[in-house]
């Protein structure tokens, strides 16, 4: 008897395919969903989607499992993209990709593999989950549970993750033996949907730039800077700082948007880029939530090794100081929690402390 029902969210690389290819294995009857959701023609940028789409069509062939398309275009425009330009208007530094899966992937398409007849979706992401809670995966140098911080255990209780629990090497090289076509493809990068862009051309598309001025903390004048949106905390490439001063490197430590000053320091050491806590805008529990005080680990971007901190609930989100200083922790990134390889769920950084 053949078990339940799977959509498998296709996206042309190799980790969506084996997925897919590991349930086919294990009896599931799957079917293939590649999501559409940017339209180039909103920035005259490469079609990066029909390409990804020819891999799809090619590795569902092959796995001999059926493949559909659906179109997520404006959903991603109204739920992810606008929020994107508003916070880089604000003057923070978003992370899409976490809203993207929140939003869109364990969101919109969920709802539509559900509609389907689907039991269950499935992604190619390195997490684990187990009675709606979320784990790590098993490859640290993989691991995306930073990126599903945002996910309820509803939505996770709908989700499997089939290479969770597998190294990457593993997964390529189950590929290379059932002879996918994508095997050896190269792992995506840039924003999530959009793509691999010249980020500062793509921005000036969607926000005009406001030049300013350039200063040490002291006030004194460096030079011009492009628009403070285009910068982001701990910086050090695109400032076009000749051999000044010491003739250390030059970093971005703070911006002001009322005067459009963005600061500079040398040094990648400087104290200015070190904080001892950080405050939350909410907090998206996956776990149970608490009260009080917990020692716990976390992450304030992706890949950092995770970070003791001292949580403590407050009105409108969480005060977490730090057991040290951490560097260029940027308002709009996320700060998530984890309990051991537990992710307990995550919040945007509204406030960082010095």
């Amino acid at each position: 008897m053949q078990k339940a029902r799977i959509a498998v969210g296709m996206s042309g690389g190799v980790d969506s395919a084996v997925s897919a290819l590991l349930l086919k294995e294990q009896g599931y009857d799957v079917i293939g969903i590649f999501m559409k959701n940017w339209d180039e023609t909103r920035d005259g940028g490469e079609c990066t989607a029909a390409e990804d789409y020819d891999d799809v069509r090619a590795v569902c062939d092959q796995i001999g499992i059926p493949y559909y398309t659906v179109n997520f275009t404006e959903e991603y425009w109204q739920r992810v993209f606008s929020y994107f330009l508003r916070e880089y208007k604000a003057g923070r530094t978003p992370n899409p990709d976490v809203l993207c899966n929140s939003e869109i992937k364990f969101a919109a398409f969920l709802d539509f593999c559900l509609e389907t007849g689907a039991e269950k979706m499935a992604t190619g992401h390195y997490v684990q989950s187990r009675e709606g809670r979320l784990f790590k995966g098993a490859d640290p140098g993989k691991d995306q549970s930073y990126f599903l911080c945002m996910l309820s255990r509803e939505q996770l209780s709908h989700a499997m993750f089939p290479i969770g629990g597998m190294q990457k090497s593993q997964v390529r090289e189950m590929a290379r033996r059932a002879g996918l076509s994508v095997a050896e493809k190269k792992d995506s990068t840039g924003i999530c949907f959009i793509g691999e862009r010249k980020f500062k051309e793509f921005l000036q598309k969607f926000l005009p730039a406001q030049k300013g001025e350039m200063r040490t903390l002291q006030g004194e004048y460096i030079g011009p800077h492009d628009g403070l949106m285009y910068y982001t905390l701990g910086q050090r490439r695109g400032l076009n700082i000749g051999g000044r001063g010491t003739g250390e490197r030059w970093f971005v430590v703070a911006k002001d948007l009322e005067k459009n000053i963005l600061y500079v320091e040398q040094g990648a050491d400087s104290p200015a880029l070190y904080s001892r806590a950080l405050r939350t805008e909410g907090f998206n529990f996956i776990a149970e939530e608490f009260s009080g005080e917990r020692e716990l680990m976390a992450k304030f971007r992706y890949r950092q090794p995770d970070q003791k901190v001292l949580v403590r609930r407050e009105a409108d989100g969480l005060l977490m100081e730090f057991a040290e200083r951490q560097r260029a922790v940027t308002p709009g990134q996320f700060a998530v929690l984890y309990d051991g390889d537990e992710c307990l769920g995550g919040g945007i950084i509204r406030e960082v402390l010095f």
